[in-house]
């Protein structure tokens, strides 16, 4: 099923709204013994996508899944050019994003609403680091269009909530609605180079209107010495002597025709009304689209004809404040949106949180990187990973530029030192604060190590008290003074003081020699297999990865985007006992308790542990 284009984005109850991801259309068919990855011109993805085509192999049921294979940058966006080059990177990160079912268990269910097959995907679909279930939205298409926009994701796709599923139909109950305008065309000749260019100079674009190929343009930008010499190597085979079009176009330099059979995306301005593309760029090629599919539709309706327009909001004073906190006068918006549903607690009660217990969280936020989580519509709702500091960033919040080897550039981090720059990202839809273990100017050097225990969902709570208390066992002989903290959701955290002495290979190795100890004395309930697939589902993991540069947790006082708006707390050692539950910390009592308790993590910022004398006294 294919989508057609509309404008604009909107509000409709009757719609459900989703990431438009940048990436390979893939369906996966898994009936029977002959499980098959293809794409949606039927080329077979199998070899090529060969992470995807085992991870599918996992699922516990016969299925028809339709989705999209995307490979992620170093900021957590879809990058297609990423997934191009997969084959001169075979272990490229890939997901296989499922958004739709049409078969299940020998039965088809094409003719099941949008919403019934959404049910029965969650459902029946095993999720994995590669195969995951995509989610979507009810109603507020802008809010969710807006946000992808911040995040620079290429655009939203709206789905009638009653649509069944049409194989092979352009549909106006799905719509495609693009951040940037894009488009794809069919490279039909390309012009001699000058200067100091190579290969060639322009591609020479068309489009089927009406079933006859029309000249739209030439694009000269878009190109690097790579993709010269790349796309220069596909078009010498198909060169021929006329141009495909009934009438040949003029051309900035002399023209070489091929034949049409190669398709570019690529951005512009605006279409004129001779259907000329307006300063295109070429991004890319798209062999996962026929030609023949490419072609103006004059059939294309905007989203104002096909519903009602939704009338605007009116926004109440509650619902959108202006405030002075610290120095700064903030705009504080939606704040009487609804973040965590089932417990009444709005986007205004997470801001006023953070403010009430700022002094006691900030001296653990400061001066560190932190990656932004973000959830614009509550915990239920998408959320969205975000490194970079966008455009419109305001002056006054600190960013520190920080680099990146995987990425190989620098990354625009928002250090939070002040209440004003915690209120910023909190109106942002930061419900939790992600930071490192280091800080800056000794990015390198991180002030504590921790000792992650990550229960499964087989595990307790008990069992996970139980491995925190051998993990302190192996500290006491080792004379290490650590801070035990909940981590909000389902395991316990436990750090211990660095001093910013040793730098994260150093702190890691650490980690790993503590936590085979660990396991040497729970061997039946803990794990230090890394891969989800081969871990034994009834362990808990024993995670030492998690002190290396650039990782992120939790920090201490933050919320989690969970049920209850639990708050990773520190603990002192003789309550890490049974009946301890990690709900028992939330942002209605959490101030209290720090009043009470003051802040208890302040000695892993202390001086920190002698690594060699703690070596040796444990291998006494």
């Amino acid at each position: 099923m294919l989508c057609k284009t509309t404008d604009k984005a909107f509000d409709d109850e009757d719609w459900a709204f989703e990431i438009k991801w940048d990436g390979y259309r893939a369906i996966a068919d898994l009936r029977n013994d002959s499980i098959g990855l293809y794409s949606r011109n039927g080329l077979d993805f199998s070899q090529k996508f060969k992470k995807v085509a085992n991870a599918i192999k996992l699922q516990e049921h016969e299925m028809i899944l339709d989705g999209e294979i995307v490979a992620y940058d170093d900021k957590g966006k879809p990058n297609f050019q990423w997934l191009q080059r997969i084959g001169d990177n075979p272990d490229l990160a890939l997901i296989y994003q499922v958004f739709d079912l049409l078969w299940l268990n020998g039965h088809s269910t094409e003719e099941l609403t949008y919403l019934e097959r959404k049910e029965l995907l969650k459902e029946a679909l095993v999720q994995n680091d590669i195969v995951q279930f995509h989610d979507h939205i009810i109603k507020d298409g802008k809010d969710f269009y807006q946000v992808a926009n911040d995040l620079g994701l290429e655009g939203i796709v709206a789905k009638k909530t009653d649509s069944t599923y049409k194989e092979g139909v352009r549909s106006s109950e799905w719509l495609k609605i693009k951040i940037n305008q894009t488009d794809e065309a069919i490279i039909c000749g390309f012009t001699e180079p000058k200067g100091s260019r190579n290969k060639f100079g322009s591609l020479i674009l068309g489009k089927y209107l009406n079933g006859e190929m029309i000249f739209c343009g030439h694009t000269g930008t878009g190109f690097n010495d790579k993709t010269l010499s790349e796309l220069h190597q596909l078009m010498k085979p198909l060169i021929i002597e006329k141009s495909v079009f009934k009438i040949t176009p003029k051309t900035n330099a002399k023209a070489t025709w091929i034949k049409p059979q190669l398709v570019a995306e690529i951005k512009f301005t605006e279409v004129t009304k001779d259907f000329i593309y307006r300063h295109p760029v070429f991004l890319r090629l798209r062999d996962d689209v026929k030609p023949n599919d490419v072609e103006f539709n004059s059939e294309n309706k905007s989203k104002n004809e096909i519903v009602k327009k939704a009338e605007p909001k009116t926004r109440t004073a509650k619902n959108e404040i202006t405030k002075k906190i610290g120095k700064q006068e903030l705009k504080l918006t939606n704040h009487n949106k609804i973040y965590f549903p089932d417990d009444d607690v709005s986007k205004g009660d997470v801001i006023d949180y953070y403010q009430s217990i700022s002094k006691y969280i900030l001296p653990h936020l400061k001066a560190r990187p932190q990656s932004m989580n973000r959830f614009p519509n509550g915990i239920k709702g998408l959320s969205f990973y975000q490194k970079d500091a966008s455009e419109e960033t305001p002056d006054w919040i600190e960013i520190e530029k920080v680099f990146s080897e995987s990425s190989d550039k620098y990354i625009n981090y928002i250090i939070c030192n002040n209440k004003e720059t915690l209120a910023y990202l909190n109106n942002l839809g930061c419900i939790e604060l992600n930071v490192w273990t280091s800080r800056l100017p000794k990015a390198d050097f991180p002030d504590y190590l921790v000792l992650d225990l990550d229960p499964s969902d087989k595990n307790t709570f008990e069992d996970v008290i139980e491995t925190s208390l051998a993990v302190k066992e192996v500290l006491d002989l080792a004379g290490i003074k650590a801070v035990p903290k909940t981590s909000g959701s389902s395991g316990i955290h436990i750090y211990i003081p660095m001093g910013a002495k040793y730098d994260y290979d150093q702190v890691k190795d650490f980690g790993h020699l503590l936590m085979q100890m660990v396991h040497q004395k729970l061997p039946d309930l803990t794990t230090l297999e890394r891969s989800l697939q081969r871990r034994d589902k009834n362990k808990i993991y024993l995670d030492y990865l998690q002190n290396r540069r650039g990782q992120t947790l939790a920090s201490v006082y933050s919320l989690r985007p969970k049920e209850g708006a639990t708050v990773s707390m520190p603990l002192e050692w003789d309550e890490v006992k049974v009946g301890l539950k990690p709900s028992d910390f939330n942002i209605h009592n959490a101030l209290k308790r720090l009043k009470e308790k003051s802040d208890l993590f302040k000695p892993v910022l202390g001086k920190g542990i002698d690594m060699l004398k703690v070596i040796k006294k444990l291998e006494q």
